[in-house]
């Protein structure tokens, strides 16, 4: 089926702004929840290629404030361990083991939903982050890859560093931005990244923004923890469904 058939757009559209809602609540969750969802539908490389305008923009707008020159300083080995591990996995999601995207995908999502249900929690003292961020940048760069996820092993680990929550929410748009943008090169690199992805790119920033708007606005009407953990819990199911699908 045509990215711009109406009802791929349509699907699209909701999809992102599903995933904009619980990112608008929960601070998170954008590509996640959006390459799940449209890995079942269409190619997991097609789904990361339509994440990438959605993801650059609202991460931008995240990763603004007082600390981005202090932030950018304490995680950049961090980052370049990104970008070098995008680099080594550039040919996982869409060369010779393309067919297993799904189902490292799904798994993917398995360990991300587990740790997020289970609530694990890590602790890094700040004198072993100098040994600790490149490899943790490499993995996160290399499952990107393949992929489209970056949020392991990033995710707990920026929890782990103690930083307060506003800086960790502004850490999380700093990583999420450079993640997005070495995942556009490799698209791109890869031919995935073209022309043809405009119209339905466009209905997927829409869709997230409008989604994000609606979820910052329902986030003082939920308790953050119950939606926190229906949003894992679904999680879990999505990647246990694409996982055991693609194994069999």
């Amino acid at each position: 089926m045509p990215l711009d058939s109406a009802p791929l757009l349509m699907l699209i559209g909701a999809t992102f702004a599903l995933a904009g809602f619980i990112k608008g609540v929960i601070g998170g969750g954008l590509p996640t929840i959006a390459i799940g969802i449209l890995g079942v539908a269409i190619p997991v490389p097609t789904a990361a290629a339509l994440v990438v305008l959605p993801s650059i923009v609202t991460n931008i707008w995240q990763s603004m404030g007082p600390r981005l020159a202090a932030l950018l300083r304490r995680l950049f080995l961090m980052l370049v361990g990104i970008c070098i591990g995008a680099w080594l996995g550039a040919g996982l999601m869409t060369g010779a083991y393309s067919g297993y995207t799904r189902l490292a995908l799904g798994l993917a999502l398995v360990i991300y939903s587990g740790l997020g249900l289970l609530r694990v929690r890590f602790y890094t003292p700040p004198h072993t982050e100098w040994w600790l961020a490149p490899p943790v940048g490499i993995a996160t760069g290399f499952i990107a890859a393949g992929t489209g996820v970056f949020v392991i092993p990033s995710g707990p680990y920026l929890q782990a560093i103690g930083l307060e929550k506003d800086d960790l929410v502004q850490a999380l748009g700093i990583t999420y931005t450079v993640s997005t943008v070495v995942l556009a090169a490799i698209l791109a690199q890869a031919n995935v990244l073209t022309t043809d992805l405009l119209m339905p790119s466009g209905v997927a920033l829409l869709g997230a923004l409008i989604g994000m708007k609606a979820g910052q606005m329902f986030r003082v009407r939920i308790a953050e923890e119950t939606f926190r953990r229906a949003f894992f819990a679904a999680l879990l199911l999505l990647g246990t469904y694409l996982a055991i699908r693609e194994a069999l």
